[in-house]
């Protein structure tokens, strides 16, 4: 007579390929959405008044327009980015690293907390972490950013700018010409600062003086001439040679704006012609402060000084000129005899009789 089979008591005997769960398991999310995903256990939801904005944070400036935009999309939407934080336990608030404009924004709209993830930021990588999220995405004004190099490097223990570079992934070509800004005056900082002047644009107002410098960025202002174009006539002012005088820089540049074909053409170029023709018959006449006048004429006109061998081949070139004008062009009325009558003049008056 054959046994019964024997059955094996659960409690001793031990499991063979099942898998075996902790308490830990039991709460885990197993939705498909969290595949791949882990909760973060410094992400909270923090009351607007345990939080401060960090008083040595490189930013600023914050402009008007681009605020009132941030408010109107939180008024909208709410906050799509958490800000980061750090715990100070002196002051027993949570202090911004990054997303001041969003906690401004936030308070303006009257929001009570606001979703923040929690660092723990040492002192010496704070000014590093906040240049390298403004510095490379290029949120942050060039001379804010200028500024927060140079304390960087003194919170560095004055390093070269070699290693304040690498710290904050940028070139060092990139980060001299930040600095560059520094050197401008402050009414054009401050055009940076507002955003009416970029850093790009200002590079062509570097290492003039102070006269041609506010001619130029008001021409690249009120014009708003593209980068190029503001290096071109910061070109053009080096090479007339001109005195530092905001008005004699503006007609340069306005003159060097104009298409150099059509400039002897143009309006202008004829009243500056009969400017010089009456600044010059002035002098021949011994008038009382005609050469003062003069001197101002031929400065604007950028007029160098005399040399026999140029006149003589200036005369040359007109006389080539004259042999060439049609006679119905020397009439009143035909393009030629206006200038040629005030040359007449002044020639009449400057030559001894």
């Amino acid at each position: 007579m054959s046994s019964a089979p024997k059955t094996e008591d659960p409690r001793t005997t031990p499991t063979r390929g099942r898998r075996r769960f902790t308490v830990d398991t039991l709460f885990e999310d197993h939705r498909p959405q969290a595949v791949g995903v882990e909760d973060l256990p410094t992400a909270k939801e923090i009351r607007l008044d345990r939080i401060a904005a960090d008083p040595d944070q490189p930013r600023r400036t914050f402009d008007p327009e681009r605020m009132a935009e941030l408010v109107a999309s939180i008024r909208r939407e709410g906050i799509l980015q958490p800000i980061a934080v750090r715990y100070d336990a002196d002051r027993d608030v949570y202090v911004v690293v990054h997303g001041e404009r969003r906690l401004r924004a936030a308070r303006e709209v009257g929001l009570e907390s606001l979703p923040a993830v929690v660092r723990d930021v040492p002192q010496d990588r704070r000014l590093v972490q906040q240049l390298m999220e403004n510095v490379v995405r290029d949120d942050l004004n060039a001379v804010d950013r200028a500024a927060a190099l140079r304390a960087l490097k003194v919170q560095l223990g004055d390093a070269p700018w070699e290693l304040v570079a690498e710290m904050v992934g940028i070139r060092r070509s990139r980060l001299f010409q930040l600095l560059g800004t520094e050197k401008l005056p402050e009414d054009v900082q401050d055009d940076i600062r507002g955003g009416r002047l970029s850093e790009k644009q200002s590079r062509a107002l570097q290492g003039l003086p102070n006269g041609q410098q506010a001619a130029l960025r008001d021409a690249i202002v009120h014009g708003d001439l593209p980068a190029e174009e503001g290096l071109r006539l910061a070109r053009e002012l080096k090479k007339s040679g001109i005195d530092d005088d905001f008005d004699t820089a503006r007609v340069v540049i306005e003159r060097a704006r104009q298409p150099t074909a059509r400039h002897e053409a143009t309006a202008d170029s004829l009243s500056q012609a009969a400017e010089l023709f009456a600044a010059i018959e002035a002098v021949a006449a011994n008038e009382r402060g005609a050469v003062e006048v003069l001197q101002s004429a031929a400065k604007i006109a950028q007029a160098p000084p005399f040399e026999g061998n140029r006149l003589r081949n200036e005369v040359l070139a007109l006389a080539r000129s004259l042999a060439r004008i049609p006679t119905h062009e020397l009439v009143p009325g035909g393009s030629a005899y206006m200038p040629l009558s005030m040359l007449r003049s002044t020639l009449d008056a400057l030559l001894p009789k």
